[in-house]
């Protein structure tokens, strides 16, 4: 090693001195090509760099001097082109044995066995490629690899410093980098947004690469580590999650890297060789990601995504350049980018700045994009290649709708993707106009129209939409932004506040829906992690009653809250009546308990439950007596009846929610509570369709939850229709099903000038 770091040194000197020469750029990386050939003792080396989506030969020394500015090979293709597109390291004994392997007689290569390559990157993406070849067949060793790679991350700088080539040419923005390109991914949350990209947290720029003073930038990797590791200690005393759970093996990890001694050796031998100290976390962190490429194993990956983040927070604690976008505030209407978020993260962004938000991975079951739905963000997941293509202060047009967003649109573009915000607006001034208006049918029917929250800052939306109240107040919310278990003063404050801010309109609490694909890191079940289908898991209500602490803390928060006031709570994923009774015990125990105190008490409690699992329309005779009111949850439920997961793209528009079965399920529920005093509605995303709203009309459903967002649409479309028509054309299309009910649907509203989604 000691060998390598001398080489590395020796070259990085030299090197520093051919880029400060006068010399033409050509002139520069033919000495480049030699200082490196002979500081690693090797017959040749070569300079590839990435020229119009090309790799092309630069400079070389040991091949023939023809082939320069000739030889080109396209991302994927050779082993230059492999190493290129990969982003890794090739080390071969005998190159012509790669599957990969493509000979270039130009060149005058076939003399030569061995061969290794290094890419030459900058900014997290391959701009070229750096390669030296022997005659002997023969691995290179780890050290000459080690060497390699750190004058291949210095000759990145230099080259961009230098101007040596055209920078945009160089560094692979080609036209899909400079003009507009459209890229796809997963719809996470629908809508449209426009604004400048924003990175979630912003590259640390290095300035310099080649040390002036080793022991001053050694003195300031251990001051970064220092800190680094007093971070990760006070996470840890500050989690308070009590003994066991993931949380303790996710910080147990970061706690084992940060004291690594092989990582931080790593990063010294890095400086060692020459490199500043934020060159020397980047050059091994380099290396790290290259290594994650090649991690099969899932939980492996995710160990080294744990070292990939305490290197960014390295890297940023040495540099200087600490904090997110966040903390340094939006100025304008921007899309956020990020790799991944959290709940919490996105909500330390300005509501009013932040119009969307684009990741590189992201789910459909993800904590944040529940967040996301709520707040009205819409979020574009699963774009490939995101951070390469798109550069901090780019337009950007989001179309989540269509599941595309396009990067540097042309003038074209954008006056179109303007006029559809332009009637978009249109709408909502119309829909703004219905505030006040109380949502009848044209036969005077009265539609309840409530709408979904699930934050204290959600509740605003009550008064300027002029919905009739909270149907689904998600408390798991509230559990899924903490770093801990929400004490019980925290939460009786958040629902007093939401009281107070509803005023005399109703809003029903839905006891927290967490557990499954909502897990907390402070809360885990034996045997509940990894669960193959976590949808129909160890979740919701389940948890509660297995955890009646949770449920009884809640209960009490809830009643508290409520004094004075009626309280309508609601249980999630009741499977069987009993679920149901032993909740409401619970809630009864600690109303006996707050009586027993002389605690002021609600007025009244009305008890609802969640129609999700589709046993419980079996048992609604049983259950019909005992509640309130029943509210069916489209989401989970469609996905019961169809034994299809709606987290699977594949599966997520396969099932239509108006199809017949659908239809007859819920006719089925309404029918089957006739008799009873029970408020029957439609929570999720069905009811805040149009087309399905009407159809919902049609079964007899006259109360719907919907996101705040659709109670404008919602509320103009009841004003159009006759209640009585649609529910005997419902009648008719159940008796006998027609091919395609939503055409059908679709049909019977362009008819009568009712316009569908």
């Amino acid at each position: 090693m000691a060998n390598a770091i001398i080489a590395a040194r020796t070259i990085l000197t030299r090197l520093h001195e051919v880029m400060a020469s006068r010399d033409r750029a050509q002139a520069k990386l033919n000495t480049v090509v030699e200082v490196i050939a002979e500081g690693l003792n090797s017959e040749v080396c070569s300079i590839y760099l990435l020229r119009e989506g090309m790799l092309e030969l630069f400079a070389t020394k040991g091949l023939d001097q023809d082939a320069v500015h000739v030889t080109r090979m396209a991302l994927g293709e050779g082993l230059v082109g492999t190493i290129g597109g990969n982003v890794e390291t090739l080390n071969l004994a005998e190159a012509t044995a790669h599957p990969d392997f493509s000979y270039r007689p130009e060149t005058g290569e076939d003399k030569f066995h061995s061969f290794a390559g290094v890419p030459i990157v900058r900014r997290e993406r391959a701009v070229g490629v750096l390669c030296v070849q022997h005659v002997d067949p023969r691995r290179y060793e780890e050290v000459e690899i080690e060497a390699l790679q750190t004058v291949a991350m210095v000759l990145s700088e230099l080259i961009a410093n230098a101007d040596l080539v055209d920078d945009e040419g160089a560094w692979g923005l080609s036209e899909a980098q400079t003009g507009p390109a459209l890229m796809r991914g997963l719809t996470l949350v629908k809508g449209l947004a426009s604004g400048i990209a924003v990175f979630h947290q912003p590259r640390v720029t290095i300035e310099h690469t080649v040390a002036e003073d080793t022991e001053a930038e050694r003195q300031r990797v251990y001051l970064a580590f220092d800190k680094m590791r007093e971070q990760i200690e006070r996470m840890a005393a500050q989690a308070e999650f009590g003994v066991g759970g993931e949380h303790e093996e996710v910080l147990q990890t970061y706690k084992m890297f940060a004291y690594d001694e092989g990582w931080s050796r790593r990063i010294n031998e890095a400086i060692d060789s020459g490199l500043t100290a934020e060159a020397a976390i980047e050059r091994v962190q380099q290396r790290t990601r290259m290594r994650m490429r090649q991690i099969d194993d899932p939980l492996l990956a995710d160990r080294m995504h744990d070292l990939e983040d305490l290197s960014n927070r390295l890297l940023r604690t040495v540099s200087g350049q600490l904090g997110t976008a966040a903390s340094k505030g939006l100025r304008q209407d921007a899309i956020l980018i990020a790799r991944n978020l959290g709940p919490a993260e996105l909500l330390e962004y300005d509501k009013r700045r932040l119009k969307g938000v684009i990741l590189e991975e992201g789910s459909l079951t993800a904590h944040v994009v529940i967040v996301a739905r709520a707040m009205g963000v819409p979020v574009l997941g699963r774009v490939q290649g995101l951070r390469g293509q798109v550069r901090e202060g780019d337009l950007l047009l989001l179309d989540a709708d269509q599941g595309t967003a396009t990067v540097r649109p042309a003038t074209a573009m954008a006056d179109a993707f303007d006029m559809r915000f332009a009637k978009n607006r249109e709408k909502q001034a119309v829909y703004a106009a219905l505030r006040d208006v109380e949502p009848r049918t044209a036969d005077g029917v009265r539609i309840k129209v409530m709408m979904n929250a699930g934050l204290r800052d959600d509740m605003p939306q009550l008064a300027q939409t002029g919905a009739d109240g909270v149907g689904l107040f998600r408390t798991e919310f509230q559990f899924l932004v903490s770093a801990t278990l929400p004490a019980r003063e925290r939460q009786t404050r958040l629902y007093r506040d939401v009281l107070e801010v509803a005023g005399d309109k109703p809003v029903i609490f839905r006891t927290v829906d967490i557990g499954g694909d909502k897990a907390l890191p402070y809360l885990r079940h034996d045997g509940g992690e990894g669960e193959e289908n976590p949808a129909m898991g160890w979740r919701a209500l389940r948890v509660a009653l297995e955890r009646e602490g949770l449920l009884k803390v809640q209960a009490r928060a809830l009643l508290e809250a409520s004094a004075g006031r009626t309280l309508n709570v609601m249980f999630p994923m009741v499977s069987e009546p009993w679920e149901f009774d032993a909740a409401k015990a619970v809630f009864e125990a600690q109303l006996k308990w707050l009586k027993g105190q002389k605690k002021m008490l609600p007025e009244a409690i009305r008890y609802g439950a969640m129609l999700e699992v589709p046993a419980l329309a079996e048992m609604l005779d049983v259950i019909a007596p005992k509640v309130s009111f029943l509210s069916i949850g489209t989401n989970d439920l469609t996905q019961f009846l169809f034994a299809a997961d709606r987290s699977n793209p594949k599966l997520a528009e396969r099932y239509d929610w108006v199809s017949p079965s659908i239809m007859r399920f819920l006719a089925r529920v309404v029918k089957g509570v006739e008799g009873h005093k029970v408020d029957i509605a439609v929570c999720g995303e069905m009811g805040g369709r149009r087309l399905e709203a009407l159809a919902l009309i049609g079964l007899g459903i006259h109360r719907l939850s919907i996101t705040p967002a659709s109670v404008g649409p919602i509320k103009e479309l009841v004003c159009k229709v006759n209640a009585a028509d649609i529910e005997s054309a419902m009648r008719g299309w159940l008796t006998n099903p027609p091919a395609n009910l939503r055409a059908e649907i679709a049909n019977w509203a362009a008819a009568r000038g009712i316009e569908c989604d």
